[in-house]
C-alpha cells in the first residue's frame, strides 16, 4: 500500500536516520516506539508529505487517503460540534448538492429532450455514490462517534470554540474516524482521553477496515491495537512481528546479541590497531600495515543504544501516619452555578492505593485537589488524619517554578542530602540527561517544566501522595520507574489517570467519579472494568415497566417506519437502473442469439461482407453482455448491501 525506500533525513547536519526502508500493509496495526526525540512524528510527516526526506523515495498507491492526528490539534470555532463534526462528509454534501441541481434540471427538462436521459443516467450515478458512501446514516454514525468519545447530546449544538484543548482533540478525532481513511496515523490520540472513551475508540478500530499506525506512551493501548511494532534506534528501523509486550521482550535478546557482536567487533579492531602501532614505522611490514588501516576504514561500526534500563529511585521514607489519613464529610463543591460535587462521603486509609477513574468533567481533578489542601470546599468537613504528611502534583504546578534557577538547582532545593550523582541519577529517569540539568527553568517547554516538577514531588518525605495525571509527559522508561518507586512506596497515594497498564499494578482501590458523587470499587483497573462490565449486562436484563415497554415499542416502530421510508428513497433510483439493465440486456442476447443462429449456418460464410458484418456485431454483443451482467450484478449487491444495512 506504501513504501518507504532508503529514506535519510537529518537536521543540524546530524542523520535522525540514514537510508531507510519501511512498508504499510491494507489493515496493517502497528504500533511506532522508541525515545523521544528519535523520529517517531517526522516519520508520520514523512508519511502524509508534510516533511520532505533529504533522499529516499515514498511511494504510495493511488487509492490510498491518509489520516493524520496530530498531537497539538487545530483550535475549532465558528461552527457548533454537529456541524463541524459533519463536514468529514464534505464530498457527500457536494454530491447531495449536486444531485439537488440535477432534479431541479429535470423538473424544466421535456421528456422528448435529448438531454433528459442523460440527466436521469447522471441522476442514477450520484445516487450510486451517495449508497456508497453510506450517505442516509451520516447524522447516525456522527452522532454514534461523537458520544462514544465523551461528548453528550446536549454539546451537539455548542460552538466549537466553547470546548478546551483536549475536547477539540475530541473532534479532530471525529471527524478523522468518520472520513474512513485507508491508513490512520494517529500521534499519542489517548492523551485526553478518559477510561470509557479509551475503551470505546479501542472497539471501534477493532474493526477499521483501514491500516493503522499509531505512537503512544499508553502500553495497555499499543497492546491492544498493534500487531507489528516499529521501533526507532539510534537512526535505525528494527522491526518486530507483535505488540510492545512481544517487542519488549524480543528486543532484550535481540540487544544481547548486538552486545555480544559489539564485544567482538571491538576486540577485533583493537587488535587491527594493536598490529597497525606496532609495526607502523617497519618497513618490511609496511603494505601489510596500510592493508589493515584500509579494512579498518571498511569496518562498519556496531552501535548500541545507551544503557539506562539500571536507573532506579526509591522514594524518601515517609513519616508514619495514623490508619485515617483523610476523612470527607457531605461535602460539596460547586464553580458559580456548576455543581461537581455534593454530599460527598470518602475516607482514605493508611496503606491505600487508590486510582481516581471517570469521564472528562466529572469532578477527579476537583476532589483530587480538594484533598491536597488545594482547592476549598462550598460545604462540609475535610478532616486530615494523625500526622498526614501531604505531597500533591498537577500540571498546573509547573508554572509555580522559579525561572531564573537551574534544573538541578531546583531539584536540590528539595532534595534532603542527596547525593549530586543521586540527583542527577532522579533528573536523568524524568529524561533531564547532560548539560540538561544546567538549563534555566523558563527555558523549559510544558512538558519539562511538569516533569521537573514531578521530580521535586517525588523528593519531599510524605505519607500521603496526591497525584493528578502525572504520566502525561513521560516515556515508556520514564514511567516504568515511577510506577517501580511507587510499588515500593511504604505510604498511601491517590493518582488521577487514564493509563491503565500504569495503574494497574500499583492501586488496590478504583474510585469512580461520576453524577456529582463517588462509589469506590476493591481491586485494580482491570478487576474495576470487570465489574462495570457487569453492572451493565445487569442494568440491561432488568425487567421495564409495561408503560416503558409501550412507549420502547412505540418509538421502536415510528424508528422502523422512518427507516424503510429511507431505505425506498435510496433504493428507488438503483431499482430503476436495475430495470434498465434488465431490459438492454434482454435485448441484446436476444440479438446475440440471431447472430448465433445466422453464424451456424453453413451458407453464412459465402457471404465475405455478411460475415464481417454479423462477426464484429456479435462481438460487440458479447462484450456489451459481459458488461451489462457486471452492472446487474453490482446494483443487485448494492440493493441488498442497503436493505441488509438496515433490516
Amino acid at each position: 500500500m506504501i513504501s518507504l525506500q532508503n529514506i535519510s533525513i537529518q537536521f543540524g547536519g546530524e542523520y535522525l536516520f540514514e537510508d531507510v526502508s519501511f512498508y504499510i500493509n491494507a489493515n496493517d496495526r502497528i504500533g511506532l516506539v522508541g525515545s523521544n526525540g528519535a523520529g517517531k512524528t517526522t516519520l508520520m510527516k514523512i508519511l502524509i508529505g508534510k516533511q520532505e526526506p533529504d533522499s529516499g523515495i515514498v511511494q504510495k498507491a493511488k487509492y490510498v487517503s491518509i489520516g493524520y492526528l496530530q498531537q497539538e490539534t487545530e483550535h475549532l470555532e465558528g461552527r457548533s460540534l454537529i456541524e463541524e463534526t459533519e463536514s468529514a462528509f464534505d464530498d457527500v454534501k457536494k454530491i447531495e448538492s449536486d444531485l439537488e441541481e440535477i432534479h431541479l434540471q429535470l423538473q424544466n427538462t421535456s421528456h422528448e429532450n435529448p438531454e433528459f436521459n442523460d440527466l436521469i443516467e447522471l441522476q442514477g450515478e450520484f445516487q450510486h455514490k451517495l449508497e456508497a458512501l453510506d450517505a442516509f446514516r451520516i447524522r447516525s454514525k456522527t452522532e454514534k462517534v461523537l458520544m462514544g468519545l465523551g461528548f453528550s447530546v446536549e454539546d451537539f449544538g455548542r460552538d466549537c470554540n466553547e470546548f478546551s484543548g483536549g475536547w477539540q482533540m475530541r473532534i479532530s478525532l471525529a471527524k478523522l474516524l468518520l472520513k474512513n481513511p485507508s491508513l490512520l496515523l494517529l500521534d499519542e490520540p489517548t492523551n485526553h482521553l478518559d477510561i470509557e472513551s479509551l475503551e470505546w475508540l479501542e472497539n471501534y478500530l477493532r474493526s477499521y477496515e483501514g491500516a493503522i499506525v499509531l505512537i503512544s506512551h499508553d502500553r495497555a493501548f499499543l497492546d491492544n491495537m498493534t500487531k507489528r511494532t516499529l521501533a526507532i534506534v539510534n537512526g535505525n528501523f528494527e522491526e518486530y512481528s507483535g505488540n510492545y509486550s512481544f517487542y519488549e521482550t524480543e528486543s532484550v535478546a535481540r540487544k544481547a546479541l548486538v552486545v555480544a557482536a559489539f564485544k567482538n567487533q571491538q576486540s577485533q579492531i583493537k587488535q587491527t590497531e594493536q598490529f597497525i602501532e606496532r609495526f607502523r614505522y617497519k618497513a618490511t611490514k609496511a603494505r601489510q600495515v596500510q592493508s589493515r588501516i584500509k579494512q579498518l576504514d571498511k569496518v562498519e561500526r556496531i552501535e548500541i543504544e545507551d544503557e539506562e534500563s539500571g536507573i532506579r529511585f526509591h522514594f524518601p521514607s515517609p513519616p508514619p501516619s495514623g490508619k485515617v489519613v483523610m476523612e470527607l464529610k457531605s461535602i460539596s463543591k460547586k464553580y458559580g452555578d456548576n455543581l461537581v460535587l455534593t454530599n460527598l462521603n470518602f475516607m482514605v486509609e493508611r496503606g491505600d492505593r487508590i486510582a481516581f477513574v471517570g469521564v472528562n468533567g466529572a469532578g477527579k481533578s476537583t476532589l483530587s485537589k480538594i484533598i491536597a489542601g488545594v482547592e476549598k470546599l462550598t460545604s462540609g468537613e475535610r478532616i486530615v488524619g494523625y500526622n498526614a504528611a501531604i505531597a500533591y502534583f498537577a500540571q498546573h504546578q509547573a508554572d509555580e517554578l522559579d525561572g531564573n534557577k537551574t534544573v538541578y538547582e531546583s531539584a536540590a532545593e528539595l532534595s534532603s542530602g542527596e547525593s549530586r550523582t543521586r540527583l542527577q541519577t532522579l533528573l536523568g529517569s524524568f529524561l533531564f540527561r547532560g548539560d540538561d540539568v544546567m538549563k534555566k527553568v523558563r527555558v523549559l517547554s510544558g512538558g519539562e517544566k511538569s516533569r521537573l516538577a514531578l521530580a521535586r514531588m517525588l523528593l519531599s518525605p510524605a505519607n500521603l501522595l496526591v497525584m493528578d495525571e502525572p504520566t502525561n509527559h513521560l516515556d515508556m522508561r520514564s514511567k516504568k520507574i515511577l510506577q517501580d518507586a511507587l510499588e515500593k512506596f511504604d505510604g498511601t497515594y491517590i493518582i488521577v489517570s487514564h493509563d491503565r497498564h500504569f495503574l494497574d499494578t500499583i492501586v488496590n482501590k478504583v474510585v469512580e467519579v461520576k453524577n456529582h458523587s463517588a462509589k469506590t470499587y476493591i481491586g485494580n483497573v482491570s478487576e474495576y472494568l470487570a465489574a462495570k462490565k457487569k453492572e451493565i449486562e445487569q442494568a440491561n436484563v432488568k425487567p421495564q415497566s409495561q408503560n416503558q415497554s409501550r412507549a420502547r415499542t412505540n418509538e421502536m416502530k415510528r424508528a422502523e417506519a422512518e427507516e424503510r421510508q429511507r431505505i425506498s428513497k435510496f433504493t428507488k433510483t438503483l431499482k430503476e437502473k436495475l430495470h434498465k439493465v434488465e431490459k438492454e440486456l434482454e435485448t441484446k442476447e436476444e440479438r446475440k442469439s440471431e447472430c448465433e443462429k445466422l453464424m451456424s449456418d453453413p451458407n453464412f460464410y459465402t457471404n465475405a461482407e455478411q460475415v464481417k458484418s454479423v462477426t464484429t456485431e456479435f462481438k460487440k454483443l458479447s462484450e456489451d453482455v459481459s458488461w451489462l451482467y457486471a452492472d446487474w450484478e453490482k446494483l443487485t449487491a448494492d440493493i441488498e448491501k442497503v436493505v441488509k444495512a438496515n433490516s
